[in-house]
């Protein structure tokens, strides 16, 4: 279509140099019937070119919308390819926010798993704490003066009362070492001068020494 118009164009130029040839020729005083005539017929071909121009520039702009309006047309309508990359995406979206709840799901319970042993522990160091204090803090019934290896009778501690109203024959006493328990001695015979104490159960590689002392069994 430029084309034609370029070749449009050039025919207007030769027309209207014609037109001005034949405009000077008629400014002469005794122009031709003949040269009007001509005059006449380059006029009308000039007009007809004029409006083949302004048809062929209306045709040109219409093909311009026309295309204009199909491109929207094609841009708006999603073709089957397009859905379903549109919903490949939405499942993979899907797929990462339930990957991210499950994340935050097991974040949540590792929380609270940490929370419940951090609880059992410091309960624990807790009850621990309170018991050696309850054992330190409890008052010297007796201490342990000598112990004693026997092959017929076995092991058994001589001990110093210091409380006697609080120590009594069959009564048993813990033995304090630092803030812990060591064993438990049975009190056996007891007189002014002290008393005999038996081991209750075993003491394993420990054995009372002289200077232990001797305690109630704490209320744990």
């Amino acid at each position: 279509m430029d084309t034609l118009k370029i070749l449009l164009g050039a025919t207007i130029a030769l027309l209207l140099g014609a037109l001005a040839v034949s405009y000077k020729n008629n400014s002469a005083p005794a122009a031709s019937a003949s040269e009007k005539t001509e005059l006449a017929e380059m006029k009308r071909q000039l007009a007809e070119i004029q409006l083949e121009q302004d048809r062929l520039q209306t045709e040109r702009e219409r093909r311009m919308l026309e295309e204009v309006a199909a491109a929207k047309s094609t841009a708006s309508a999603p073709t089957a390819a397009d859905s379903a990359q549109i919903e490949a995406m939405k499942a993979e979206i899907a797929l990462l926010q339930e990957e991210k709840d499950k994340a935050n799901r097991d974040a949540a319970t590792a929380d609270k798993e940490a929370a419940f042993v951090t609880g059992k522990v410091t309960e624990s160091r807790d009850k621990e704490a309170r018991r050696a204090r309850v054992i330190k803090d409890a008052l010297v019934m007796a201490r342990v003066k000598e112990w004693v290896e026997d092959e017929q009778l076995g092991g058994f501690a001589t001990i110093d009362i210091v409380m006697p109203e609080n120590v009594t024959p069959d009564t048993v006493l813990c033995i304090r070492r630092n803030t812990g328990i060591l064993g438990r001695l049975k009190v056996g015979e007891v007189t002014i001068e002290g008393g005999i104490a038996t081991p209750v159960g075993n003491f394993n590689e420990a054995r009372p020494e002289p200077g232990d002392e001797l305690i109630m069994e704490p209320p744990f």
